[in-house]
Order: structure tokens, then sequence, then C-alpha cells
């Protein structure tokens, strides 16, 4: 952590209305919606975003630059964030905050999270700013921290609908296959309805199990398309 300090020693220093600024947040999400959010909240902290869609991506960034604070989500389309905050947890100089994310099986996941090695958990949808200020702040050393008192702020962010249309055409795009990957569109799909708050899908997708018969694939592939053209006609 100390390192960490020194790093940031001739940044700009964090104020009470931009608490993070000074820092870096690696995001590794391939929801395009959730990426978003997140980049809206790191944009409203202070924070300088870097991002990945993938483990293959996120590794490059690392062979780059070490950020300040990695936000890792667990179900990514080349394996699992698990891996990859395992490697980071064991790799010298460590990455100072390590928080991983997921929408689906949230006590589970934070629990495996932290067995990996991770600091913390940030359960989807994130929008809340002050929630998600609090929570990379309270891993990171009170001199990281802006001095005086600093508002709570409540504000909401509300990501651009297109990237969620963006998501619904990816997971139409893999349900359109013969066998689908539903070992890891299942979890996606569950984290867009929540960060969406589609009640209806996400109550669709939560009783969903295994390999969809083909009649359950044609009826979500129905609901997917619905929520695409109403995006489309908004």
């Amino acid at each position: 952590m100390d390192d960490l300090v020194s790093e940031l020693d001739f940044r700009p220093k964090p104020t009470a209305a931009r608490p993070l600024l000074g820092l870096t947040v690696l995001v590794v999400e391939d929801s395009r919606f959730a990426s978003e959010a997140l980049r809206l909240l790191c944009l409203r902290s202070g924070a300088r975003i870097r991002r990945a869609d993938c483990l293959t991506s996120a590794r490059r960034h690392l062979a780059v630059y070490r950020p300040s604070v990695a936000i890792i989500d667990l179900g990514l389309p080349d394996g699992s964030g698990l891996d990859l905050i395992a490697e980071m947890d064991s790799v010298q100089p460590r990455v100072p905050v390590i928080l991983a994310t997921s929408g689906a099986e949230r006590e589970a996941a934070a629990k495996s999270a932290a067995a990996a090695g991770a600091d913390g958990f940030l359960p989807k949808p994130m929008e809340t700013l002050a929630y998600f200020q609090a929570e990379i702040l309270r891993h990171l050393p009170a001199t990281l921290h802006p001095k005086g008192p600093r508002p709570a702020a409540e504000d909401r962010v509300q990501p651009d609908t297109l990237a969620f249309r963006e998501d619904l055409t990816h997971a139409m795009e893999l349900l359109e296959l013969d066998s689908p990957p539903m070992a890891y569109l299942r979890p996606f799909l569950l984290g867009v309805a929540r960060a969406a708050h589609d009640a209806r899908l996400e109550d669709v997708i939560a009783r969903s199990s295994g390999q969809l018969a083909q009649p359950e694939r044609a009826n979500l592939r129905t609901m997917l398309s619905d929520r695409i053209q109403h995006v489309a006609a908004v």
C-alpha cells in the first residue's frame, strides 16, 4: 500500500466532490450496460477508467500498467473472473484494490471472490454514487481519502439504453447457436436484467437451468427481440 501512496504523490489529490481523483480503475466487464454504468460512476468520482471485456484483454492491460483499482466481473466470455482475481492476488506488486462483481447468485459469488483473493464485492446493479465511492475508499489508506467532510452523494447514474440493446443483441446471437453456451449466457442475462430493472426477464432467466429446450429458447428470443425493438423505437 505504501507503493500506491508513493505513486499518487504527484497525481491530482482527491476532493470532497471527486473522492477518487488520481486513481485508475480497470473494469473487466463484458456487459456494455454494466460497463457504461461503471464509466459514469468513475467519471462522476474523478477516477480514470480503463476497460476490458474478457480475460485476454484484461491480461494485456495488466502487462502494460498497474491500476489502482480493478473491478472484475466473475462471468466472462473466455473464462471465470475468479481465475484473474487469483492471479492478481498472487502478483507483486499487487493491484491495491481488487473488487469482484456479479449479478447472478450474488451471495455465493461474493464468497467465491473472497476465497480467490478479492478485497470486496460489488453486486449488480451498480448505480448509486455514494455506495460505489464508499466501497472503493474503504479499501484505501486514509492518506488517499479526501480531506474534510464529504457529502453522501445519493445520485444514481443512468446508462444509455443503447448499451442495454447491445447486450440483448449479443445474447440473441448466442441463442441462435445450435448449442448456446448457457453456463455463460444465463448469468450474463441475469446480470443485464437486474441492471436494467427488468423484473420479467430476470424471473424467466432465474427459473431457467441447464440447456434450454427449443420452446424455452424460442420464448426467450421473442422476449429479447421485443426489448430490442422497443429500445430502437425510443
